[in-house]
């Protein structure tokens, strides 16, 4: 089968398209292989081509995200049959542990994510368990491939930060920082889903301009404008009720200053840089809550897939690249310019 992989970590000329043995068959009792249609791009795999700290064996094959059609089962599974249309929840755990026992499956002891500790979906099959499988829903106009395969990471990811972890409701203000990339668009419409007035903002006044026809009350271009000032003056004084972090370093400080007294910070990631440095006085005078968040567990992953059933959450898709070009499709998720997600097409080889 052809596969996008990396030979080794580096820079992003390392991406290579080659001819790779198949999964291997027979399938685990519970296993799935899906033949890939589309892949979508993150910035985890942006972080797999530098090297992160955990080893991976070579060649890997990149990518989380994925959506295509099942193409054999194991003699267990009973949730999809061969010719399924489905989308790939890329978070693999156990369903064994006690979190995983308790239902917080993002939080098993042996989580592991389809292209970073486990073969990707960059690839014409990829195998999975029957759990981490949705059905395509039937949508008019219908769902592509490359929009299927765009849902699931960063959607299910901002449902937990905004639903399980932050738990918005009507009225509040969010702030959700970097406009364009695909978190922070699926907590954009998932906030306003909830009835909260979203503050956006971007570098590019082309992306905020976006936003607002997305349903953003208010845009903030944070290369010109300082953001926790402009969202104290939008809010009478009184700051955000809750900010949804991924960015890090660049953006800590001014995330903290925007919180009202009281307020939730939520974040799943550091495209930036890791490092921060907090007035921890700043933190328990104003009784602030910073949390994590990663993924989702099973029963979020069915509620989103319910809610895009429902003409909610429908991906926005930047770019649709063919396999041979994926380096290219890299490269602009690096540049930053894209607005949603930047996709791989996969044909049958």
């Amino acid at each position: 089968m052809l596969a996008c992989v990396i030979r080794a970590t580096g820079d992003l000329d390392r991406i290579q398209v080659l001819d790779l043995p198949a999964p291997p068959t027979p399938l685990a009792p519970g296993d799935v292989r899906v033949a890939v249609r589309a892949a979508a791009l993150n910035h985890l795999d942006l972080f797999v081509v530098r090297g992160l700290s955990h080893d991976i064996r070579f060649p890997h094959i990149l990518g989380a995200d994925g959506a295509g059609v099942v193409d054999a089962v194991g003699s267990g599974v009973t949730r999809v049959k061969p010719g399924d249309r489905v989308m790939i929840n890329p978070g693999i755990s156990d369903y064994t542990c006690d979190y995983c026992r308790a239902g917080e499956h993002s939080l098993c002891v042996t989580f592991r994510l389809l292209g970073e500790h486990l073969p990707g979906t960059i690839a014409e099959a990829v195998i999975v368990p029957e759990q981490n499988l949705g059905i395509v829903p039937l949508l008019d106009p219908p769902l592509g491939w490359a929009e299927a395969a765009a849902f699931s990471l960063v959607t299910l990811t901002a449902w937990r930060m905004l639903v399980t972890r932050a738990a918005v409701r009507a009225g509040e203000t969010v702030l959700v920082w970097g406009i364009g990339g695909g978190v922070a668009l699926a907590a954009l419409r998932i906030a306003k889903l909830r009835g909260a007035r979203v503050i956006a903002t971007s570098s590019s006044d082309a992306k905020l301009a976006v936003a607002k026809t997305l349903g953003a009350d208010v845009v903030l271009n944070h290369r010109t404008q300082p953001v926790a000032r402009e969202v104290r003056l939008q809010t009478g004084g009184r700051g955000a009720d809750v900010v949804v972090e991924h960015v890090g370093e660049p953006t800590w400080e001014e995330s903290l200053r925007s919180l009202a007294r009281g307020g939730r910070l939520v974040t799943c990631g550091a495209t930036a840089g890791p490092k921060v440095v907090t007035d921890l006085r700043r933190v328990f005078w104003h009784q602030f809550t910073i949390m994590g968040s990663t993924m989702g567990n099973a029963a979020e992953y069915r509620e989103i897939a319910r809610q895009l059933g429902e003409g909610h959450l429908r991906p926005m898709v930047d770019r649709v690249y063919p396999l041979a070009q994926t380096r290219a499709a890299f490269e602009r998720l690096e540049q930053g310019a894209q607005l949603g997600k930047v996709c791989v097409e996969i044909g049958p080889h």
